[in-house]
């Protein structure tokens, strides 16, 4: 009986060690929740020509729009936890879906497994030159003196534009009134339009308005500023300590997908997000690498979830 013991426990040790020894054997599948030429999809094709370099395996990006980027995250959730689909997932899906959807298909606390965070990047306040506003404070003046008047836009509800402004409306004791828009390009247009006062941006999306002195840039929504925008205070320095609104994306795979092939993507995806090349061609969009170990993003996302829904059920967000 010992016997036959020892040698399951060998043929297990032998199992294992084969499997780690052969992931990946085929090409493995990095899905986004957006369409191609998106933020999100730029970053999974700039990692993932990085990652099938260095693993001898292509890594195809598979694009499945829609929700907000809950479809594509669904769907990983319900994949083969075997390491060969993983999802590249924002903040709206992981942090914000849910609370504001009443009948999220998966729990992102509970059907994924953390492998690591991927970039950060802030939003900027960006509000119509035409109204002379250069600072947080004349913006928030603006908005104590017309209460209910002042509108901000973003690229849709639950987003972290969104997010951002409730964040600030919460903090800053004032009531400005969101304006959702079906992406960043047209709360952009919007903006221009002369439809709404002010919209939480990208630097990236923004920054060739501001150049041309149709736009300006107030603050930035993280902790530090973006180094793309140097001379832009952030929301926190300017009287509101603790404020932070960062968008990131973050790699994960199906819960019980196995501990040692989560190590082996984590190791893969750190030594990419250092990789110069790749430093060089994320800065070029703004985005600033952020790795982690797979223990650290599933921290993050806890704090995240509790943080934003805390706000969604403050301002009373509901998905449309």
């Amino acid at each position: 009986m010992l016997r036959f013991l020892v040698a399951a426990i060998a043929i297990a040790f032998a199992a294992v060690a084969h499997a780690q020894g052969t992931y990946p054997g085929r090409p493995i599948t990095m899905v986004v929740g957006f369409a191609p030429g998106g933020g999100t999809d730029t970053v999974a094709r700039i990692l993932g020509k990085s990652v099938g370099e260095s693993v001898g395996q292509q890594v195809v990006v598979e694009n499945r729009a829609g929700a907000g980027g809950n479809i594509a995250v669904d769907y990983v959730a319900k994949s083969a936890p075997d390491g060969y689909t993983v999802v590249l997932a924002n903040v709206g899906s992981l942090a914000v879906a849910p609370h504001i959807v009443a009948k999220l298909p998966y729990d992102p606390l509970k059907d994924l497994a953390p492998i690591t965070m991927a970039v950060v990047f802030s939003n900027v306040l960006v509000v119509d030159a035409k109204l002379g506003i250069r600072t947080l404070d004349e913006f928030v003046k603006l908005a104590k003196d017309k209460p209910g008047a002042v509108t901000y836009g973003s690229s849709g509800i639950g987003g972290a534009g969104h997010l951002a402004g409730e964040l600030l409306k919460s903090m800053a004791g004032i009531d400005i009134v969101h304006v959702p828009y079906k992406g960043g390009g047209p709360a952009m247009q919007g903006l221009l339009g002369g439809q709404v006062a002010a919209i939480f941006a990208t630097p990236v999306s923004s920054m060739g308005q501001r150049k041309a002195g149709r736009v300006t840039t107030v603050a930035t929504t993280g902790t530090a500023r973006d180094p793309m925008l140097p001379d832009v205070p952030t929301i926190a320095e300017s009287g509101y300590p603790g404020y932070e609104a960062l968008n990131w994306y973050a790699y994960l795979a199906p819960a019980k997908t196995p501990k040692e092939i989560v190590e082996r993507l984590n190791a893969e995806l750190v030594k990419a997000l250092g990789a110069s090349e790749v430093r060089d061609l994320l800065a070029k969009q703004g985005l600033e690498p952020k790795p982690s170990t797979s223990a650290a993003l599933a921290s993050y996302i806890e704090r995240e979830y509790a943080t934003w829904g805390r706000v969604v059920k403050e301002a009373g967000i509901k998905a449309q």
